[in-house]
């Protein structure tokens, strides 16, 4: 792949990005990857909930977390879950998937999108991602289908192994929307839902719409680590009625509403999100806007250092805007690439690699592929750095 034009007119050495990330963020002995925003208002809603006794599934602020979520997104309905995780799994199971069934998704990805296919029995399928925005791939998609696939009374087979393929979820990675609108055009003339995974990219949008919002089902994470956090916890969003009832059902163990009596019409999930969690993400969502400014401040300034050098920042692709929830990097080559690692961990800036891809895994490394170039070739440069919400007066004139 070709990243940049040819003409590069600076080479960058690693000494030369560490001092630069430390004065975006001074007067820190060790500079973390990603680290929480809090201010008073967390703390508020946090300890009203704490006096409130109403701190597990049940309270005001489950129901604000969901409001929001829909006016933020434009989603009809939102269900408030534990996680991330749960999030996918339960609209794995709302969108059809089914032990034995096939699941097309990305192998450059975090492995909770595979583990939630595995839960139900299913198998992930790996489609290759665009150099760019590096999440799934619609071209590639769209080659695989077309080569590798049959459709009979309107479900989709693989043709070698024969198993129904029952969804596609893409993944937004490190906040970048994909071309949504021509996967989830592509899925439908195969006649497969689309879930996706918005994990990372609370407040992204792809041409002015919200991501999470394109497909059947979409969900989203507050994890310790995303651009806002609630500890743990996650959404599901969807535009379908029965789909929104049927998920807040399922992730409250099915219970059947009644004054006392306990009974459960279906299989359940201990998946509803506790108020004292919600209570801290309704703080974090009054602020996400102006914590996405901030990042994409820092963006500007990652991309600026960069410019017209040796290694390529990622920045956003056409018709988006980003989160920019974690930053990145390619280097020349996976030497060039673990001599920083090993430089900048060294010396106080936490940097990683991307994840290692879906495929190498034991537990993945019999399932189907396209050969997977773009992603492989990424996986070898790929370096995260600093993305954290900073001071803005850190640096002068930017």
């Amino acid at each position: 792949m070709v990243y940049k034009n040819k003409l590069v007119q600076k080479n960058i050495s690693k000494e030369e990005i560490v001092s630069f990330i430390k004065e975006l963020y001074p007067n820190n002995d060790f500079i973390p990857l990603h680290a929480p925003r809090f201010s008073n208002k967390e703390k508020e809603y946090v300890l009203d909930t704490i006096e409130s006794t109403y701190v597990s599934s049940v309270g005001k602020y489950v129901d604000q977390f969901e409001e929001i979520m829909c006016n933020y997104t434009g989603a009809k309905y939102a269900i408030a879950v534990v996680n991330g995780t749960a999030a996918l799994h339960i609209s794995l199971i709302l969108a059809g998937v089914k032990q034995g069934d096939l699941v097309l998704t990305q192998a450059l990805s975090f492995i909770a999108t595979c583990n939630a296919i595995s839960y139900i029995g299913a198998e992930p399928c790996f489609i290759d991602v665009d150099p760019v925005s590096m999440g799934l791939c619609p071209s590639s998609l769209e080659t695989f289908l077309q080569s590798s696939t049959f459709i009979k009374n309107e479900v989709c087979y693989e043709k070698e192994s024969g198993k129904k393929i029952s969804a596609c979820v893409p993944m937004h990675t490190f906040g970048f929307p994909i071309e949504i609108d021509k996967l989830v055009a592509i899925c439908s003339k195969f006649f497969i839902p689309v879930v996706e995974d918005a994990a990372e990219s609370i407040g992204s949008t792809y041409k002015n719409k919200c991501t999470g919002t394109f497909g059947l089902l979409g969900t989203y994470s507050f994890n310790g680590n995303k651009t806002i956090t609630c500890g743990g916890g996650g959404i599901v969003v969807t535009n379908d009625e029965n789909l929104g009832k049927m998920a807040k059902h399922l992730t409250t163990q099915a219970k059947v509403p009644h004054k006392w009596n306990f009974f459960h019409d279906h299989i359940g999930y201990n998946y509803r999100c506790p108020n004292i969690n919600a209570a801290l993400a309704c703080a974090q969502l009054e602020k996400l806007e102006e914590i996405i400014s901030n990042k994409r401040v820092t963006a500007n300034l990652y991309n600026d250092f960069f410019m017209n050098s040796n290694i390529h920042f990622n920045s956003e692709p056409n018709h988006t805007r980003s989160n920019y929830w974690l930053n990145s990097v390619l280097f020349e080559s996976i030497e060039n690439r673990d001599l920083f690692l090993e430089y900048s961990n060294t010396n106080g800036v936490m940097t990683r690699p991307i994840w290692a891809l879906m495929h190498r895994m034991k537990m993945f490394e019999n399932c189907l592929h396209d050969g997977l170039k773009n992603s492989i070739d990424i996986e070898s440069k790929l370096v995260n750095l600093p993305s954290s919400f900073r001071e803005l007066n850190s640096i002068v004139n930017e």
